[in-house]
């Protein structure tokens, strides 16, 4: 799959498309799986669920599209699913939007190989400036131009760990329930990817 990396200046300003995250507590993790679990048993009570996450997962895959009539569909899609294959839903200590994500990201995916299209890449100007800094090196146009280029390189696993993680700002433990990988397997390839970024970007 291609990527087209789209840069905005004013999302970082403005909020624009972002996913609108908050920290979300052990408690209300464990609130949540309680109304989850009633939901298993009553399909009507899903719809508070459906509310709280709806503009987060369109969010999510707006990103990855730029398009809204394209995203408002899919995330049609990622409802259904869900409602479908919510007795399939297991607590993991996470929010319950990781599993939607994780529903979410296989829709776009399948989406774009079908169509043969390449996906969105939204990055803030902002989380570009995070990624340099975090391969310890200087930030300036010169060095911003040539990660995008190095990005632009990564397969579709990796891209996607390095969005996760520098452009949706999602902690480890989350980006492990979205992929299926264990929380330090996810850090160990999010580091070594950055890794050959930095020798990528100094050669």
């Amino acid at each position: 799959m291609s990527f087209n990396l789209q840069i905005s200046r004013s999302l970082a300003k403005n909020g624009g498309m972002s996913l609108g995250r908050k920290t979300v507590s052990s408690l209300e993790i464990e609130q949540e799986w309680l109304e989850i679990q009633a939901a298993q048993g009553n399909p009507a009570l899903f719809r508070p669920i459906y509310n709280r996450y709806f503009e987060q997962v369109f969010r999510f895959i707006h990103r990855r599209t730029a398009d809204e009539d394209l995203s408002s569909d899919l995330c049609s899609q990622v409802f259904l699913k869900a409602m479908q294959r919510l007795n399939e839903y297991a607590f993991r200590g996470v929010p319950f939007s990781a599993w939607l994500f994780r529903i979410a990201s296989n829709e776009v995916s399948q989406f774009f190989r079908q169509n043969k299209a390449g996906r969105v890449v939204s990055i803030e100007d902002v989380h570009i400036g995070e990624v340099i800094e975090e391969i310890d090196e200087e930030h300036n146009e010169a060095m911003r131009k040539k990660l995008l280029l190095v990005l632009n390189d990564l397969n579709e696993m990796d891209l996607q760990l390095i969005e996760m993680r520098f452009f949706e700002q999602m902690p480890f433990k989350e980006i492990a329930d979205i992929t299926g990988m264990t929380e330090n397997n996810a850090k160990v390839k999010v580091y070594r990817i950055l890794e050959r970024l930095k020798k990528k970007l100094i050669s």
